[in-house]
């Protein structure tokens, strides 16, 4: 199931703004050697890749996070691996 976040994500037409970053130039020059090895048209959207990649990265891992202490928690409390297994296969399911 998508989430609103990436519902919004998922559509082109979505606001855009400009932004100024100061970056080595010669992280520049890498980048724009490597992006057509990645099939990217320019440096600019290898970058919004490397970002766009990192962020979902970093979401789901935050988004995670609340779970994985109430399951660490519970297993702290005596509750056993397999029901804590159990319940998680049957929040990934769902």
């Amino acid at each position: 199931m998508l989430t609103d976040r990436l519902k919004k994500r998922l559509n082109k037409d979505r606001p855009m703004t400009s932004i100024t970053m100061r970056i080595p130039a010669d992280v520049v020059d890498s980048l724009k050697e490597i992006a057509p090895h990645k099939g990217f048209t320019g440096y600019q959207t290898l970058l919004k890749s490397y970002i766009s990649e990192g962020l979902r990265k970093d979401e789901a891992q935050f988004a995670s996070a609340p779970s994985a202490r109430l399951i660490e928690a519970l297993r702290k409390r005596g509750v056993s691996d397999s029901v804590l297994d159990e319940a998680v296969k049957e929040l990934e399911a769902a």
